[in-house]
């Protein structure tokens, strides 16, 4: 897998860290470094070590599976993808969720958040153990894109509020799907 593809999964992944990292810009009263940097770090952080993982499980069973990798490539992206797609279609009428009473960033907040937006991540790590990634410098795309994009949706959210949220998870889940056809379409034809 080249780095330009990494590069585009990256993008499509951290569009959940931008959804989440938007709203709390919305919720923000007022600019604020400090607290931009830390959700930007806990978004980036949290995407960099769940595809880590779930590559340092699917290596171990990459062998039992390379006869169909690209099909299971093909379906966890597909399916996260569109999934993306169904939650950003059907929420489109909602508001950010409100996390806390206050409009402050707390770090158990931010943690959950962290969490609940890399898990599509994990899948991906997955798929990277089929296709023998080179994983330090994919983990290191995938978070460095997803803080600067994190960083940018505080502001972004802070200054135009909610509507690009659904825009940004539909763009997200058009990506996935994308990269997983690429992936299943190069090995139906290299064989």
């Amino acid at each position: 897998m080249h780095l330009y593809q990494i590069f585009i999964i990256a993008l499509g992944l951290s569009m959940d860290a931008f959804a989440a990292a938007l709203c709390k810009g919305l919720a923000m009263s007022k600019k604020n470094l400090k607290i931009a940097l830390l959700i930007a770090l806990f978004f980036g952080g949290f995407q960099a070590l769940m595809p880590l993982l779930g590559w340092l499980l699917g290596f171990r069973f990459a062998t039992y599976i390379e006869a169909y990798d690209h099909w299971i490539a093909f379906g966890i992206l597909t399916i996260l993808g569109g999934k993306m797609l169904f939650e950003a279609i059907k929420n489109r009428n909602e508001g950010c969720p409100v996390y806390s009473n206050k409009k402050e960033v707390y770090k158990r907040e931010l943690f959950q958040l962290g969490f609940a937006t890399s898990i599509d991540a994990f899948a991906v790590g997955l798929t990277f153990a089929f296709f023998e990634v080179a994983i330090l410098p994919a983990i290191a795309i995938i978070g460095l894109v997803t803080f600067a994009i994190s960083l940018l949706a505080v502001y972004v959210g802070n200054y135009f509020g909610e509507k690009l949220k659904t825009k940004a998870e539909i763009f997200g889940g058009i990506v996935l799907i994308g990269i997983g056809l690429k992936i299943l379409i190069e090995h139906l034809f290299a064989a």
